[in-house]
């Protein structure tokens, strides 16, 4: 028997040692042959996928061209055929690449050459061959290179997995005969019989589809071509769907370039496809703005500074599809109402290109990689689903090195660099759901809640038909005044409806508040208390790593209850209370303390005043306001180069010493033109993950206290000022 081993643990580097370490024997690792069949079935999702797989390969042997044919033997089975007139292979490729699972081949080469241009491949991962596992149980390959022979490989993958040890594992192969070779010039023949399935007339449209996206159209190849035919078909058909005008026409654009350190540019378009006026908007998101909505920023060490996923361009054309809205596409371009959506889903949701060849999504189930349909639901708002969008984003193996998709070809590996990529992508669809909401929405300046219910009057009509049956009119001459007087209905009751909606929503927020900050302060209570029991009794610590580690503990605790700040104007219980009585400065500065984190990372520089000025206003209702028009400048500065970020908040009297008024000015980018009229309304916003509520709110609490917000810009210091009067206090 061998000598028993004694093992210990290391303490400090918690490694096993052996006191018998040279009784040691090497154990070689040994695949077994089924390797072909298992990793076929895991690592490529479905027949589909295969083939795409396959045709990628062809585009990395600098074809220009690939027949895809679906034949039938005399026998009555079905098998499929892919040809390129690509560079082929020589004996030596066969062998040392194509027989070589994995192989980093392309990796090593990422380019290939003909006839002195160059292409860089899109395959690394060497797996290609697990493609043609899948599809079938037999392969017959046939492949010539110039100036070489023509040469036949056959594989039995049935016959190979059923083998006991892979060093049993061979391929047939032979050169071929001049009367033998099966095409002309160069080039790869790929025969796989004995398919795992039947393909139906339904799975060849979905691959006819997932084709003719295969090819980005950021791409200028002009040189890779795609033919398919079916069963029984003697011709063969390129594989080009022309996309219905409407397609190339989206009533909603966004294009752009992602810069190196993640900020992007971009030009917004609307085309109205009935009555309207089209219009456009460039946008300008910084990294530090993004960084700003990482709702989880723990996932990765994202660097609020820049990110490093690398530079990419963009295009996302969008529609609105409910009944009208496709009736309106069917009338504008002669098309069949019933086949507009089908056609936006052809392409649905955003695809992704590196070097000009399709990354993802590879099949229908990974449409919504990005996560666009659940992010819809969690909004506040109008988010646009992956049926509504038709995107595309080009990335490079050089620009963009490590975003790069997972064996299965379904998602990309989950590393930090995908991460900011998804966040950025995120943010850009957000910038398009805001101007999309822009151009939805009619343009009218926004009635206080309170005002409202004002107008649900027939006080004014009364009076009207009073004054006609004095004049001896008829009955029917004031049909015109109730059709007036009922459309005016109509239109307030469609405000209020649509502005309940957002209260209702954001009265869920509040109490959803509420239970956030009352959890958080009843744990750091008790968290901290025992924190400051360790430190009374143990304190100072000899042991620096536990020192270190307590300072994050206290630092966490401080993180909390900050956290618990920010919440705690949503989850105020005073507005029920209305205590009015607050010192305009003393909150301020409180707000700025919640703010601190954000603001010393942005370099802000902050002015308020020293002086003492009550308010007849609630406590929690005034932080509200100030937190709203505080955060607002703090995202908006994230645009703006370090050197010039400044906020100042400075106080007036007015109203001969009755009323306050209160300026936040900021050195931002300021308001556009636009939107200095519709800033107050419900669901406004310019931030790519806003929910267009925090302004309508402020506006609405100052106007309670018979106050009015006003902007103007450029403002102070050439941004926004924001500016909102309150009651002195008596």
């Amino acid at each position: 028997m061998p000598e028993k081993q004694n093992w210990r643990i290391n303490p400090m580097t918690t490694q096993m040692t052996s006191k018998a370490s040279t009784d040691f024997e090497a154990v070689p690792f040994r695949m077994h042959p089924r390797v072909f069949e298992a990793l076929g079935a895991d690592l490529v999702t479905n027949d589909v996928v295969a083939v795409i797989e396959l045709v990628k390969n062809s585009y990395d042997a600098f074809a220009e061209n690939v027949w895809i044919r679906f034949r039938q033997e005399d026998s009555g089975e079905q098998y499929l055929e892919i040809q390129d007139d690509g560079i082929g292979m020589m004996r030596t490729d066969i062998q040392d690449v194509w027989c070589m699972v994995a192989t980093p081949n392309k990796e090593i080469n990422p380019t290939a050459k003909r006839s002195g241009k160059t292409r860089r491949v899109v395959g690394e991962k060497g797996l290609g061959r697990l493609s043609v596992a899948r599809l079938g149980a037999s392969l017959n390959l046939f492949t010539r290179k110039r100036s070489n022979p023509c040469w036949q490989l056959s594989v039995d993958w049935t016959e190979l997995s059923n083998q006991t040890e892979l060093a049993n594992c061979f391929a047939q192969c032979r050169e071929l005969d001049k009367e033998e070779v099966p095409f002309e010039g160069t080039g790869t023949l790929l025969r796989v019989g004995n398919l795992q399935g039947t393909w139906e007339d339904s799975q060849i449209d979905d691959l006819e589809e997932n084709l003719a996206r295969l090819i980005s159209p950021f791409s200028e190849l002009g040189e890779f071509n795609i033919f398919l035919s079916r069963e029984g078909e003697l011709d063969v058909s390129e594989v080009h769907i022309e996309p219905p005008k409407f397609l190339s026409r989206p009533k909603y654009l966004i294009e752009g370039k992602v810069s190196e350190n993640g900020g992007f540019q971009a030009k917004y378009q609307f085309n109205p496809i009935g009555p309207g006026k089209r219009r456009q908007h460039s946008s300008k998101v910084s990294w530090e703005q993004i960084y700003d909505d990482i709702q989880n920023r723990e996932r990765f060490p994202f660097d609020s500074g820049t990110a490093h996923c690398g530079s990419f361009a963009f295009e996302i054309r969008a529609w609105d599809i409910g009944s009208g809205d496709t009736q309106e596409i069917s009338d504008k371009f002669d098309f069949q109402k019933s086949q507009v959506r089908k056609a936006i889903r052809a392409h649905k949701g955003i695809s992704v290109y590196r070097d000009g060849v399709l990354v993802l999504p590879k099949s229908d189930n990974a449409r919504d990689w990005l996560g666009l349909d659940l992010r819809r639901v969690s909004k506040v708002g109008n988010r646009m689903s992956t049926s509504q969008l038709v995107g595309y984003v080009s990335i490079t193996g050089e620009q963009n090195p490590a975003i790069v998709d997972t064996s299965d070809r379904e998602r990309l590996v989950s590393n930090i660099e995908v991460a900011e990529f998804e966040e950025i992508l995120k943010s850009i669809v957000g910038v398009l759901e805001n101007e999309r909401e822009h151009d939805r929405k009619v343009k009218k300046e926004m009635t206080p809640a309170k005002n409202l219910f004002g107008e649900l009057t027939a006080d004014h009509l009364i009076t009207e038909v009073e004054a006609l049956i004095e004049e001896g009119a008829e009955a029917s001459e004031t049909l015109p005044l109730l059709a007036a007087f009922n459309k005016s209905l109509d239109n307030t009751r469609k405000t209020i409806e649509e502005r309940f909606v957002y209260y209702s929503r954001l009265a869920t927020i509040g109490t959803l508040s509420q239970m956030l900050v009352h959890e958080i302060r009843n744990r750091t209570t008790a968290f901290g208390a025992f924190l400051d029991f360790v430190q009374d009794r143990f304190a100072p610590f000899e042991d620096l790593r536990f020192d270190k580690q307590f300072g994050y503990a206290k630092n966490s605790i401080i993180a909390l209850e900050r956290l618990a700040d920010t919440f705690s104007p949503l989850a105020n219980r005073n507005f029920t209370r209305r205590k009015r009585n607050s010192i305009l400065e003393e909150r301020l500065s409180n707000c700025l303390e919640v703010l601190k984190a954000d603001i010393d990372r942005k370099g802000i520089r902050c002015s308020i005043p020293k002086t003492q000025t009550g308010v007849a206003v609630d406590p929690g209702e005034l932080e509200s306001i100030l937190l709203n028009l505080l955060t607002n400048s703090i995202y908006w500065l994230g645009q703006v180069d370090k050197a010039n970020r400044e906020i100042q908040i400075r106080l007036n009297s007015i109203s001969d010493g009755e009323r306050v008024r209160v300026w936040v000015h900021d050195s931002g980018p300021g308001v556009g033109e636009e939107d200095l009229e519709l800033v107050f309304n419900p669901g406004v916003t310019r931030k790519p993950n806003g929910i267009g509520m925090g302004l309508t709110v402020a506006s609405e609490i100052v106007n309670d206290y018979s106050g009015q917000m006003i902007t103007k810009s450029p403002g102070t210091l050439g941004g926004a000022s924001f500016g909102f009067d309150l009651p002195v206090k008596c």
